[in-house]
């Protein structure tokens, strides 16, 4: 699944940052079909991480409500949290999305 944010901006972060940041609770994705998608989506790009140490964009929300973008690899993901390259952390209900290159 491809992500395309919105008009508004999406500020570009390092993933040395998101130990940093604050996530809400909440998922923010609402549709159980959309939640799925994103599971599968991780588990193909921790797959693409692994196997070719190819890195993609993840797209995330922060507890502010603010949009962000990470390039990264992705090491592993379960139903919780994704683990990226240098041991950074980003919990799965905080993502919007991957976008694959």
């Amino acid at each position: 699944m491809s992500f395309t944010p919105a008009a508004h901006s999406v500020e570009i972060v390092e993933k040395e940052d998101l130990a940093t940041m604050r996530f809400a609770p909440e998922d923010v994705l609402t549709d159980q079909a959309a939640r799925q998608r994103r599971r599968a989506d991780a588990e193909r790009a921790a797959t693409l991480g692994n196997a070719y140490h190819g890195k993609l964009d993840i797209y995330f929300q922060t507890a502010d409500g603010a949009t962000k973008r990470v390039a990264t690899t992705i090491w592993a993901a379960d139903a919780d949290h994704l683990t990226l390259k240098s041991g950074a952390s980003l919990p799965m209900r905080a993502v919007l999305g991957f976008d694959f290159y």
